[in-house]
């Protein structure tokens, strides 16, 4: 039973959390290169504004602005299941090693498929599943052990040297592209917000509206598995199975995430700690304050880095790691 105060607590943060998106989003909406007023978004919103407006709001800023919201709502979920399987704090899906495996295949088949990726936007996530499944497997594996079962620490150690493993096969795969693929790669590497449109939305959204209640649902499943293997076990727990099931989940969601992004990291490892300290450690009540936290944290440090900068900006990915980089290296000092 969990107290009613720390329900009212969550609701509240909830709906603070909610308030901080509302606010970036307009202000992301009318913030960038192309100069948008306050006062012209609500008559653009209600298409009362000129070609121009509409152009920039909903061809522009607002796919941009969801797809960055979807995608940090699905690392930072993502990057709870692993904290929760694994047992361990400082499991990310970018820091681990999932993303860079997405990534590897985005990029093979960007560079050897017939067709330009934009024409193949709805396979995107599953080629970038089918890479970070193949990884996440490996180092599952070899983090296993028949006589403990699954070693965290190791899973992290493993999982790092296969994401620099896979970084050495992105300069291979870039040394033997040409200019302009090379430039598509640097940008994912970077952690750009490329697949800025509406069908990029459309093939993402199925993927969260599947998974992410699916998560919840298996919230009571995630608090037992952070106990001890015995007593996971003695309330009924098929702890293998569970793990299996819910790994999986952590990496189609990370896949679909930096299918359309690029690699991101530490959205996963940040988000859940932010929520825990916020409504306490059951799933039931961190899960969706973390599910928020990391779609404003994305959208946050995306606003914040493509207006730093004129045009371009900055990658919200590298704005993401300049916060969480040292976040890291104080939970690694820490744990």
């Amino acid at each position: 039973m969990i107290h009613p105060s720390i329900v009212k607590k969550q609701r509240i943060v909830l709906a603070i959390l909610v308030g901080l998106i509302l606010l970036t989003v307009v202000i992301g909406m009318a913030s960038g290169y192309s100069a948008l007023s306050y006062q012209r978004l609500l008559p653009t919103l209600l298409g009362q504004g000129t070609f121009k407006e509409e152009f920039v709001l909903f061809s522009v800023r607002l796919p941009r602005i969801v797809i960055t919201l979807l995608a940090g709502m699905a690392l930072a979920l993502s990057g709870a299941i692993l904290q929760g399987v694994t047992r361990n704090d400082l499991a990310d899906p970018g820091i681990i090693g999932i993303n860079s495996g997405a990534g590897v295949a985005i990029a093979v088949f960007f560079l050897f498929a017939p067709l330009k990726v934009g024409s193949f936007v709805f396979l995107l996530p599953v080629v970038a599943f089918s890479g970070a499944f193949v990884t996440a497997t490996l180092i599952y594996l070899l983090a296993y052990d028949k006589k403990v079962g699954l070693q965290p620490i190791r899973l992290v150690l493993i999982g790092v040297g296969f994401s620099m493993a896979l970084s050495g096969v992105m300069i291979v795969l870039i040394s033997s592209a040409d200019r302009f693929k090379v430039e598509f790669i640097a940008k994912w590497l970077a952690g750009n917000i490329w697949g800025a449109d509406w069908p990029f939305i459309w093939a993402l959204l199925p993927w969260l509206a599947i998974l992410i209640p699916f998560t919840l649902y298996k919230a009571n499943r995630l608090n037992l598995l952070g106990l001890s293997e015995p007593i996971a076990v003695g309330v009924g727990v098929s702890i293998e199975k569970e793990r299996i099931v819910l790994l999986l989940t952590a990496v189609a969601l990370a896949a679909s995430a930096v299918s359309v992004t690029g690699g991101i990291a530490f959205i996963g490892l940040m988000a859940p700690h932010m929520a825990k300290a916020l409504v306490g450690p059951r799933n039931q009540l961190f899960l969706p304050v973390a599910i928020l936290l990391g779609g404003w944290l994305l959208l946050f440090a995306d606003t914040v880095g493509r207006n730093l900068i004129e045009p371009e900006g900055i990658a919200a990915g590298i704005m993401v790691a300049l916060i969480g980089g040292p976040y890291f290296m104080y939970l690694l000092l820490k744990k």
